[in-house]
């Protein structure tokens, strides 16, 4: 994992009406990608939206 995917350790996912899920953007902290993720389902559309922590790996 890179420097700045710790800095931005929160990601905001949509599934699409076909089961298709993509990263919509990585975010520094859980309370700023859960107001990206209100907003889109604010849409009106049928895409799921959701946030997730990435947990840094240990490295070798």
């Amino acid at each position: 994992m890179s420097d700045s995917s710790a800095a931005l350790p929160w990601l905001v996912i949509r599934q699409d009406d076909n089961g298709n899920r993509y990263r919509v953007g990585r975010y520094a902290t859980e309370g700023e990608a859960r107001r990206i993720a209100d907003k889109l389902e604010a849409h009106g559309h049928k895409q799921l939206y959701w946030v997730e922590r990435v947990e840094r790996s240990a490295r070798p």
